[in-house]
């Protein structure tokens, strides 16, 4: 490394320490760390200050779905801020927002014909649940404002996306809007019962789910929001036919199906949106952000229903106002990226996703030769290593908050950036990761976790 960038490397980590505050900081370091510092990037790598060259195992935070440094995306941005920098929403339009939006709702299931674009997920859900609440006020149904969410999940950091959220790590020192909120068992089928069959499981989830309907009145409930895969709760997939059976109960009940796409959606499992492609389901609002760029401009939004939006005008309220709006919804230049973006998906990335899906998956699914791993899991480009301090009770082990931290570790130093979360280790790596990088990937976490399992030996921490 030359030394002119270490000497830059070293006065970022400081003026980090002295000056930036990190997202999801304790309070013992809030406004006092320096976390893993990156230079650059390209494909499936980054680089670290370290001179490492590393497997971007996460893709960023699931969105880098295109790679790092590709000149397509690189060159939209500089050409879009030449030509239209910035628009403001409240009464003017940009080319780019009017084609994305048209582009969207090709690719959208059913009637979802209408794009709001926000910032990104959190603006995303929250901008999907100040409409349903709208949507029932406009419709003279004031009462019905609550949410289904479920243990587990995750939809952001805004106060009422945040309020819908699953994690106790999550809500044990911050305040939500838990009065609006109906939570539910998390459809894990890995922790599900023991000798519980798949399908009864499924049945009894199902089950909750219409009970508390029941209980809490459908003309209380506005809307039931879920991640087609929880992402963030370790990319737990739902037993076939869930999703299914939910979107029944929610049309019966006129309960709006809003389904989180902001991980799963433009290409994550080989479709710009998985709720129907991979779900066999049409919701009444999807939400998307992360890949919609891959990663190379904050942009989200939300995909409503024309049914949804008939209705509104045909109310008794027209000058009913929505009274919701941001100063970077529908940005030029987000909206020119995601263009190109698309492009790029639509050429051959979302075919070649599922054409090396399976191959993913059967290298991931070999780590489960370790003790440590209770199960590997996922769908498309994502992937969960769950470590267990026993396969019999699926207990996570002792001092399970450093389990991933500590693979995470260790795989830095074979080559490889890991997604550690509390006991698992998240993987979704950019989707154009070729068979011999997943190899690469593989052979490095079953390293980790193996240098992992010898030091949790030696210290007395676990035994196998």
């Amino acid at each position: 490394m030359p030394d002119n960038q270490a000497v830059l490397y070293k006065k970022a980590t400081e003026d980090a320490v002295n000056h930036l505050i990190q997202p999801w900081p304790s309070a013992g370091s809030i406004g006092a760390e320096s976390r893993e510092l990156l230079g650059a990037g390209e494909g499936i790598y980054v680089h670290d200050t370290k001179g490492r060259k590393l497997i971007d195992g996460p893709a960023g935070m699931w969105c880098t779905n295109v790679g790092h440094r590709n000149e397509v995306l690189a060159d939209t941005l500089k050409e879009q801020a030449m030509e239209l920098s910035y628009n403001s929403p409240w009464y003017t339009s940009s080319e780019p927002s009017a084609e994305l939006a048209r582009r969207i709702a090709e690719h959208a299931p059913g009637d979802l014909n209408h794009v709001f674009f926000t910032t990104g997920g959190s603006t995303a859900v929250e901008s999907a649940l100040r409409f349903a609440q709208f949507y029932n006020n406009v419709r003279g149904l004031e009462g019905k404002k609550k949410i289904i969410c479920r243990d587990g999940g995750y939809h952001g950091s805004t106060y009422l996306s945040a309020s819908l959220n699953g994690s106790q790590r999550s809500r044990n020192w911050m305040d939500f809007a838990d009065e609006m909120m109906i939570r539910l068992s998390c459809p894990d089928p890995f922790r599900r019962p023991k000798g519980l069959r798949l399908e009864a499981f499924r049945d009894q989830l199902v089950a909750e789910f219409a009970d508390a309907v029941k209980e809490h009145g459908a003309e209380n409930i506005a809307a039931f929001v879920g991640e087609p895969i929880m992402a963030s709760g370790g990319v737990i997939v739902p037993p076939e036919g869930y999703f299914k059976a939910i979107r029944d109960i929610c049309s019966e009940n006129d309960i709006l199906f809003i389904a989180d796409e902001v991980v799963t959606a433009f290409g994550r499992l080989g479709h710009v949106f998985a709720s129907e492609a991979c779900f066999d389901v049409v919701p009444d609002i999807i939400t998307f952000a992360k890949g919609v760029t891959s990663g190379y401009f904050p942009l989200g939004g939300m995909v409503v229903s024309d049914r949804l939006l008939a209705s509104l005008r045909t109310s008794n309220h027209p000058e009913a106002m929505y009274a919701h709006g941001l100063t970077y919804s529908s940005h030029p230049i987000g909206c020119a990226v995601a263009l190109k973006n698309l492009d790029i998906l639509e050429d051959d990335l979302l075919d070649y996703t599922r054409e090396i899906t399976p191959y993913f998956h059967e290298k991931m699914k070999m780590l489960e030769e370790l003790e440590l791993v209770g199960e590997v899991r996922g769908m498309g480009l994502m992937a969960c290593i769950e470590c267990v301090a026993d396969r019999e009770s699926h207990n996570p082990i002792r001092l399970d908050t450093e389990v991933g931290v500590r693979i995470d570790r260790h795989c830095q130093d074979l080559g490889l950036l890991v997604r550690p979360l509390v006991h698992m280790c998240v993987m979704s790596p950019p989707l154009v990761i070729t068979r011999d990088q997943i190899d690469t990937m593989a052979g490095i976490l079953h390293e980790g976790i193996s240098r992992t399992m010898r030091d949790l030996r030696q210290e007395g921490i676990w035994n196998g």
